[in-house]
């Protein structure tokens, strides 16, 4: 995830839209072809040093003026000409940032499906189990255990459902040009888009620089992800400490232990999950304050939201590797489970709890 943000993938989107706008224009008749490869070929073999074009960016308030300023230094004539035209910086940032989410968003998924898939197997073991089942911290009336593992299992699911979605919707080209109008194209820059989207593998929409609709609810539905692997996290840790022991972590070599107690068994996966959720909802808040943007382009709003979504999938990245590693691993002691249940003199009668088990995971299979 480090690595789909980084400043070289910035460089290397950024390469790529210039180029590949070139030759859709291009295959328009927009520019001639021989400027389109010669602009595809700088963008293939200019030498960059990412942390100067950062430096440059900086100063200048945006990556496409050094960039393109670059570019058209080893142009010459009508291609230096032809180099991005008809787009704007904000088109480069933004569609450098669909790159960065789409990849960004495959890397979550796999993680997701991993815990899914391994606590879908523990509900269905554990769906007739009776247990303690607890209210606001108390002991309430019995359960399957399973329903419990049930709920944490449906809630990522519905959150790496709604995740993928949002995802697509953010993953779309951003192709307006200076106001958003996509002027100076011979009336092209609907099927320039269209090509432009295919060739960058991003979804076609119209401009969308002062809509930032698709953002937030990619960040919503990040932080919503984070906080249900926090969920989870929260109830296993509860289950691990020493007066319950109902669940723990995996045992690992160089994990979970203290510097100072030998004995303890930290949930140090648990611990990941938890402390990107308390992070989580002040980015996401941070991405809506945005939505009121100014005209046909913001100023601060859309700016601030790369690195606040980045920070977002790099939080949700750390939480889901961690917590898929506790779902593959997680031990469920079914003695303490019924020793507490039986200490707490309450029955043993779990209600619906096995087909409620079955309904909640219906949809997995």
């Amino acid at each position: 995830m480090l690595a789909v943000f980084n400043d070289a993938a910035v460089l290397r989107h950024a390469l790529a839209f210039e180029a590949r706008l070139a030759e859709a224009q291009a295959a328009e008749g927009v520019i001639a072809g021989a400027d389109a490869a010669a602009i595809a070929s700088a963008c293939g073999s200019i030498p960059i040093d990412p942390a100067e074009l950062a430096d440059e960016a900086a100063l200048a308030g945006t990556l496409a003026i050094p960039l393109v300023k670059r570019l058209r230094a080893e142009l010459s004539g009508s291609a230096a000409a032809a180099l991005h035209k008809g787009a704007t910086s904000q088109d480069v940032a933004d569609t450098v940032l669909a790159c960065q989410i789409r990849e960004a968003g495959a890397l979550l998924q796999a993680d997701l499906a991993r815990t899914v898939g391994a606590l879908t197997v523990l509900a269905r073991r554990h769906a007739s189990t009776p247990a303690i089942g607890r209210t606001l911290l108390q002991d309430a009336l019995p359960i399957g255990f399973g329903l419990r593992i049930a709920h944490w299992t449906r809630g990522i699911e519905d959150a790496r459902r709604r995740l993928a979605a949002e995802t697509r919707s953010a993953a779309a080209l951003q192709f307006g040009g200076a106001a958003g109008t996509r002027m100076g194209l011979d009336g092209k820059g609907r099927l320039i888009g269209r090509r432009l989207a295919s060739a960058l593998g991003l979804a076609e929409a119209p401009p969308w620089q002062s809509r930032r609709d698709a953002i937030a609810g990619l960040a919503s539905a990040l932080g919503i992800v984070i906080g249900m692997l926090g969920k989870f996290a929260r109830d296993v840790s509860l289950l691990a400490q020493n007066a319950v022991g109902e669940a723990r972590e995996p045992a690992m070599a160089g994990r979970g232990g203290s510097s100072a107690m030998a004995h303890k068994r930290n949930p140090t996966g648990c611990q990941v999950a938890l402390s990107a959720s308390l992070r989580a909802p002040g980015l996401v808040a941070g991405i809506l304050a945005g939505l009121p943007t100014e005209e046909e382009r913001g100023l601060g709003g859309w700016q601030a939201e790369g690195p606040a979504l980045a920070d977002l999938f790099l939080l949700a990245a750390g939480a889901t590797e961690a917590m898929a590693t506790v779902a593959e691993g997680l031990e469920v002691d079914e003695t303490a489970i019924a020793r507490n249940l039986a200490a707490a003199g309450i029955g043993t009668d779990i209600g619906e709890s096995a087909a409620l088990v079955a309904d909640l995971l219906a949809s997995n299979d």
